[in-house]
């Protein structure tokens, strides 16, 4: 079955970096775009950015561009998003998001917690 499973996430001081990963199973990756989200305490999960099949990025969310930088290898399966110059509103669960499965099907994985912090 569809697997993803997020890595990398921690504690980083404010202007830090951080290099998250999604490892993809029970599908071809490399016919899908993939997207990460994040979700705020008390906020409404959204987009940071979808990088396609072949490992263009697009629909990055503005307050990202710049520092944060989404990559693919479809050799390993597996999605990544560095992230820059960390600031504590980036704060959040880090989700690896895939879709266009049939039948309407969608995938999340479980999550990673970023905290940004002195």
């Amino acid at each position: 079955q569809v697997q993803l499973v997020e890595s990398g996430g921690g504690l980083v001081q404010p202007g830090g970096s951080l290099r998250l990963s999604c490892a993809a199973s029970g599908f071809t990756f490399s016919r899908y775009a993939m997207s990460w989200y994040r979700q705020a305490p008390g906020k409404e999960r959204e987009l940071v950015g979808t990088i396609t099949n072949g490992g263009t990025s697009i629909n990055v969310k503005d307050s990202v561009k710049g520092r944060f930088t989404m990559s693919r290898d479809n050799a390993k399966k597996t999605m990544y998003l560095q992230m820059n110059s960390l600031k504590p509103e980036d704060t959040a669960v880090y989700y690896c998001y895939t879709w266009g499965f049939g039948r309407g099907r969608e995938y999340w994985g479980q999550g990673t917690q970023v905290t940004v912090s002195s």
